[in-house]
């Protein structure tokens, strides 16, 4: 049997490369849907709602392809924050936020239109930060942009400054739960190379 294409309905440099790290081999075809947020649904369900309409978008156009949409949003209670508009709101966003635990959520789903097959899950991680002063933060920024990033920080960037401890998975703070993934994939017929299966069990 002919393995799948394989696609990333996704433009994040950080998915790629976890991806890429694992040795797997995929098109990346960005999805334009647009991500939505509401109040009505918990943080777990807008992650997985919005991986879903990235990845029916592609899917749409690639029936025959595994296509991977994902989405990661930052909860602190019944707050949900999403990507910031601007540099003010990613402040803002890093204010609320520093000195408390919050939840890292990442939405994902899976579809292969073609056998109408699709599966959809979300992985939790707490992140705790330390707490910082605006100045802080408004340096933080002028090293990492946080436009394109939920909650306006990126873990694998000068993440010392914000953060004090994560429990849980550190690649779903990154932005792609990929220990869960790996069994998720494989079901869809989406294999490792043997070779880097090996590796990353060591």
């Amino acid at each position: 049997m002919n393995t799948p294409v394989f696609i990333l309905a996704s433009a994040s440099p950080r998915r790629s490369e976890l991806l890429r790290q694992f040795g797997y081999q995929f098109l990346v075809v960005p999805s334009a849907a647009e991500e939505i947020q509401s109040e009505d649904l918990s943080a777990g369900e807008v992650a997985q709602l919005n991986a879903y309409r990235k990845a029916r978008v592609i899917s749409k156009k690639y029936p025959d392809a595994v296509t991977l949409g994902v989405d990661t949003v930052v909860a602190l209670g019944q707050t949900i924050f999403g990507k910031p508009a601007d540099l003010a709101e990613a402040e803002q966003m890093i204010l609320a936020l520093q000195g408390k635990t919050h939840v890292v959520v990442t939405g994902v789903c899976l579809i292969h239109l073609r056998t109408h097959r699709q599966r959809m899950f979300c992985e939790q991680t707490d992140v705790t930060f330390r707490a910082v002063t605006p100045a802080q933060i408004r340096q933080y920024h002028t090293e990492v942009d946080p436009l394109d990033k939920a909650g306006a920080y990126g873990i694998q960037e000068k993440s010392v400054v914000l953060v004090e401890s994560i429990d849980g998975s550190f690649s779903n703070v990154a932005g792609l739960p990929i220990e869960a993934l790996q069994d998720e994939l494989a079901d869809f017929g989406i294999y490792q190379p043997a070779s880097q299966s090996r590796e990353n069990a060591r």
